[in-house]
């Protein structure tokens, strides 16, 4: 255990975190999504149990995401209604500006998210219930 960090994020999650740099992304998968099929790299860690707002939390409490770019987090956007917004994208979106970050969450389509995640430097498993509970987020720098 260290002073200040997260419990949530245990040494397997740190040291990937740590790895990444800038532009590299990271994926908060919920319980349905195809994590292990997905994490191509094998670059995998499971949080079951623990839901996705409070791991996204987590996990920018320590990791800056990116400001050189319109948008550093993405959801799954709702199958053939792509501009409904689920209610989980306001605990990510909350989760998101605890760790200092306002911008906006882009809607990707289901299959574009899925190939984006296929290129993801890592994914978090978690036991997210709610559907559409997917994240992806892009690491920034640290100043």
């Amino acid at each position: 255990m260290l002073k200040g960090i997260d419990p949530l994020l245990g040494p397997s999650l740190l040291a990937l975190m740590y790895s990444m740099g800038h532009g590299d992304e990271i994926v908060i998968a919920d319980a349905n999504f195809p994590a292990q099929s997905t994490a191509t790299n094998n670059r995998l860690v499971r949080a079951d149990g623990i839901d996705a707002p409070r791991m996204v939390e987590a996990i920018v409490s320590v990791l800056p995401l990116d400001n050189f770019v319109p948008a550093a987090a993405f959801r799954m956007a709702v199958v053939d209604r792509p501009n409904e917004i689920r209610p989980i994208t306001a605990a990510f979106a909350a989760a998101l500006a605890r760790g200092g970050y306002t911008g906006p969450i882009e809607a990707l389509e289901r299959f574009a998210f899925y190939e984006r995640a296929r290129k993801a430097f890592a994914v978090v498993a978690t036991g997210e219930r709610r559907e559409y509970g997917n994240l992806i987020l892009i690491k920034g720098v640290v100043s």
